[in-house]
């Protein structure tokens, strides 16, 4: 019996109305406010990498490799063939492509080996560039470039570990670092029955020569997360005799057999899932001890103060791109009869949304600039950094996840299909929150600045009033924080809207001085005047949304 050949004249629809993937365009040039930050705060030495890194971020095959990374997770190898004990991680070879973009541009390394003015502003700027790419990449890249500072308490270690920390070879292979080309760094801080709380840790460690900064010890116990355990060292907390102290334990030892660390398993994780976060047991692990003995937190504290910096850095990576997606969808889809752009109520939504992706983009970069004069003995930049970070770190970080919601329904049905990327976006926002100490411990953090070290105090107040005379808003907000701040009744209770507050004035601060006008004035009216409602698309009458907008937008 013969059929019939089904012809042009059996199609049922024809695709019209959709939008193309946004792809092909410098993630770096199509961000105005990134781009000026970066001339402001004393990157520009460097804006010739940064261009170049934002150039590969928005290449498609570069945005096919986050999808392939986060499609095939990373897989746990904890024997070989023959039953030998060897606790590998395998990759995909997405991960590993993505790896040597970072690491093939110094973006572990930059501000440690060229340590020039603006050479953190030019790395943050370019992390966040690739972060729009794929996100799980940055957790070793922000391990190994903060590992330094804290390496540096022990200055015999520094001398064996920074050439390898800092080479622009990535090198994945499982061998001992003297034999690789570059290596990498890890941390292992938090167990089963502590958590944040570390002092409450068990994990021991015994002395092999004798003891004390920079000797040899033996350490056994476990990690309830251990962050990206295929990297070739890591800084580990445990008690020595005179208490809580700092290590950098190898996967190898000094002699070339595997060290004494196990991979028990990988974490199943919401989001994050291209990078591989475990839990581990540590059996007479061979360590050397970095810093003074005893002072574990004050040692590894600066190795957190850098990833805290990467976590702000990474939300507000996260909420860029949302942005951008979203105000992309919308200029390219119609519905009743306009671009979804025309529609006064989604302008709305998706000018707050870029008000809040400049305002966290201002205030991350400025951020790195207190680092770079920090590092260069800037001792008002050091208390401000010490202020800002954990004041930063909370509200960006808390901005994130409500953000990539409102991104991904600006799509509609497209953003909740894998597909759009959007799902991934709205998993991957939380973790950034999480990460080196929670909403609650960055809190108390700053609380804990200002009481032991009320020096801070005075020149973030200085930065929050510099905008004040031009802006009465701004004026009204940063004398109501100034008496809040005074007031030490129930100030833990309190830690939470005292932050958040001194997060919305330093950022309202710093857009007034430096932002774009019309964001500037939008937030201070809706983040500080309060004349704004609880979900974004919330903006008042009068604000210029089609500005906003088209300073957001992509243009390929």
């Amino acid at each position: 019996m013969a059929t019939k050949s089904i012809g042009p004249s059996a199609a049922t629809h024809a695709v019209v109305n959709q939008s193309e993937p946004l792809a092909g365009y410098n993630v770096f040039a199509a961000d105005r406010a990134l781009v000026e930050a970066v001339a402001r705060e004393g990157g520009d030495f460097e804006v010739g990498m940064v261009r170049e890194v934002g150039e590969i971020a928005g290449r498609p095959e570069t945005i096919e490799l986050g999808r392939l990374a986060n499609e095939h997770p990373p897989r746990l190898r904890a024997f070989d063939r023959y039953g030998h004990r060897i606790d590998e991680v395998e990759f995909h070879p997405a991960w590993h492509e993505v790896m040597a973009i970072h690491v093939s541009h110094g973006l572990h390394s930059l501000p440690w080996r060229r340590p020039e003015p603006g050479a953190h502003v030019a790395r943050a700027a370019a992390f966040m560039c690739i972060s729009q790419a794929e996100a799980g990449s940055g957790c070793p890249i922000s391990m190994t470039y903060s590992v330094i500072p804290a390496l540096r308490c022990q200055p015999e270690v520094a001398t064996e570990w920074e050439p390898r920390f800092t080479s622009l070879d990535y090198d994945p292979r499982m061998v001992p670092a003297p034999d690789k080309a570059g290596a990498l760094a890890g941390m292992a801080m938090t167990e089963k029955q502590g958590g944040s709380d570390v002092r409450a840790n068990t994990t021991v460690a015994v002395p092999l020569n004798g003891g004390g900064p920079g000797a040899e010890y033996e350490l056994t116990g476990h990690k309830w997360f251990c962050s990206a355990p295929m990297c070739d060292a890591f800084l580990v907390l445990a008690q020595a005799e005179g208490g809580l102290s700092c290590f950098l334990l190898p996967r190898w030892t000094p002699d070339g057999e595997r060290n004494g660390l196990r991979v028990e398993q990988l974490k199943d994780k919401l989001g994050n899932r291209s990078n591989a976060s475990s839990e581990i047991e540590l059996r007479g692990a061979w360590a050397r001890m970095v810093g003074a003995e005893g002072r574990g937190v004050a040692t590894i504290i600066e190795m957190v103060s850098h990833t805290r910096l990467d976590c702000t850095l990474g939300s507000t990576a996260g909420m860029r791109a949302g942005t951008a997606q979203a105000i992309w969808h919308c200029e390219h889809r119609s519905a009743f009869g306009r671009l979804l752009v025309e529609q006064p109520l989604m302008a709305n939504v998706l000018a707050d949304l870029a008000i809040e992706s400049e305002a966290a983009t201002v205030a991350g970069v400025w951020l790195a600039r207190q680092f770079d004069e920090a590092h260069a003995g800037d001792e008002r930049a050091g208390l401000i950094r010490r202020i800002a970070t954990p004041v930063l770190k909370y509200w960006t970080c808390k901005r994130a996840p409500e953000h990539a919601a409102e991104a991904l329904e600006c799509l509609g049905g497209n953003g909740y299909v894998e597909d759009s990327g959007m799902p991934r976006l709205y998993r991957e926002a939380p973790v950034m929150s999480v990460w080196e100490g929670s909403g609650n411990v960055q809190a108390l953090d700053a609380l804990r600045a200002l009481a032991r070290e009320p020096a801070v105090l005075e020149p973030l107040l200085e930065e929050i009033g510099a905008g004040a005379e031009a802006e009465p808003r701004l004026r009204a907000a940063a004398d109501s924080l100034e008496r809040d701040l005074a007031d030490g009744n129930g100030l833990e209770t309190r830690a939470r809207r005292l932050v958040e507050r001194t997060a919305l004035a330093l950022q309202g601060s710093l857009l007034v001085r430096w932002g774009d006008p019309a964001v500037a004035d939008a937030f201070c009216a809706t983040r500080l005047d309060r004349d704004w409602g609880n979900a974004f698309g919330t903006l008042p009458p009068g604000v210029d949304t089609a500005a906003i907008i088209e300073r957001h937008a992509v243009r390929i």
